[in-house]
């Protein structure tokens, strides 16, 4: 995390290069929650202290309205 980055974000840098560990695909900053969501794996990463944790162990399952709102 950066100095311009606030408590609770994620630097847009990382996000540009941070991809789904399980489908290589995009991952979507969801700011209330403090994850980052795979539409392709309907999984959620927890973000912890402005630490991405990108362990498919880790992520939670979204549920069908939360894929249908990516």
């Amino acid at each position: 995390m950066n100095e311009e980055t606030a408590p609770g974000e994620i630097d847009p840098k990382l996000l540009e290069i941070l991809v789904c560990p399980q489908t290589r695909g995009p991952l979507v900053f969801n700011r209330e929650k403090g994850e980052l969501l795979s539409k392709n794996a309907a999984l959620a990463y927890p973000i912890r202290d402005g630490v991405p944790i990108m362990l498919i162990d880790e992520a939670r399952a979204l549920s069908d309205e939360e894929i249908a709102a990516l």
